[in-house]
């Protein structure tokens, strides 16, 4: 069994990620997702609760764990023996920019990355879309693990 690192700012999980997570698992053995934040997107909806909600959706896949992840990727992977990064793959756009990501942490500490592409019945779902339908009272619960559901109920909508 080799352990990777799945990561992202997760806001939140969706079923995506899940699918992407459970495949890592399923050809690796071991899954630790990294929960992290992105500087180069909006403000967080879910906030600090985004750790709680992925170990919860991925509560049922045995060899997954979750923890917080700051500073960088590299860093992060190498203070856990971690030699492989997996990440999904939606579009060209993911494709071209993951590969610039790739080659960064590879000349950095030679860490390698692993693209999967998206699931036919995920690809074109993302965290951004999630959050704007949540923020407008819509249901997102196709879309996202149940806990992220229920959540979501919780949250304040806008007018």
């Amino acid at each position: 069994m080799t352990l990777v690192l799945c990561p992202g700012s997760f806001d939140p999980i969706t079923n995506g990620h899940v699918d992407i997570i459970t495949r890592a698992r399923d050809v690796f053995g071991e899954v630790l997702v990294g929960v992290g934040r992105n500087t180069l997107k909006a403000a967080y909806l879910f906030g600090d609760r985004r750790l709680d909600l992925v170990r919860e959706a991925t509560a049922h896949l045995a060899g997954v764990t979750a923890e917080p992840m700051e500073g960088l990727l590299v860093d992060f992977a190498k203070e856990r023996g971690i030699t492989t990064v997996v990440k999904g793959l939606r579009f060209g756009t993911d494709f071209d920019f993951e590969l610039q990501l790739a080659h960064m942490n590879h000349s950095l500490t030679g860490l390698e990355t692993v693209l999967l592409p998206a699931s036919a019945p995920h690809v074109s779902l993302s965290s951004t879309i999630v959050r704007e339908v949540i923020k407008f009272g819509g249901d997102v619960s196709p879309h996202v693990p149940p806990c992220v559901a229920a959540a979501a109920g919780e949250l304040p909508r806008q007018v």
